[in-house]
């Protein structure tokens, strides 16, 4: 049985850009002397950092019969097709042809992505649309688990 396991970790330029936001906090508080400036610098790093670190923890996973994707957990049973989106049809998907009631993992960092139906009739979401770096894997992982 083929298992599938992606954390989709933001950008290195993100982290970038968390260490120059601590750096200019302490470059605003430097008026009021060196310590708060070392605090501004230090907090501020690891309070963008944890920002970063969070909304880059996500995982989707194929575990035991289910599809688990960031806080939802849905079994295998309850999917139906899977449709691999290049980077194109993932943009389209991001935007004008998604519908509100969808679930998304959505990561606009990562250009490719996985649609996969949502067949269970007492379900409202239509499908479920999958930022991944590897949308291949993730569908033969979710069709290796209902063979």
């Amino acid at each position: 049985m083929q298992s599938f396991d992606e954390r989709l970790t933001a950008p290195r330029s993100w982290w970038l850009v968390a260490t120059l936001a601590g750096v200019s906090l302490g470059l605003i508080l430097l008026p009021f002397g060196i310590l708060p400036m070392l605090g501004g610098v230090i907090g501020g790093t690891a309070l963008a950092m944890a920002a970063v670190s969070s909304y880059g923890s996500a995982r989707i996973r194929v575990v035991a019969g289910s599809l688990v994707a960031g806080d939802a957990r849905i079994p295998v049973e309850a999917l139906g097709a899977a449709e691999v989106l290049n980077a194109d049809e993932a943009a389209a998907w991001r935007s004008y042809k998604a519908d509100p009631r969808a679930f998304m993992v959505l990561r606009s960092y990562i250009p490719t992505a996985l649609r996969v139906e949502i067949t269970d009739p007492a379900d409202p979401t239509p499908y479920v649309y999958l930022s991944t770096r590897d949308p291949e894997g993730l569908a033969a992982a979710l069709s290796a688990v209902r063979a």
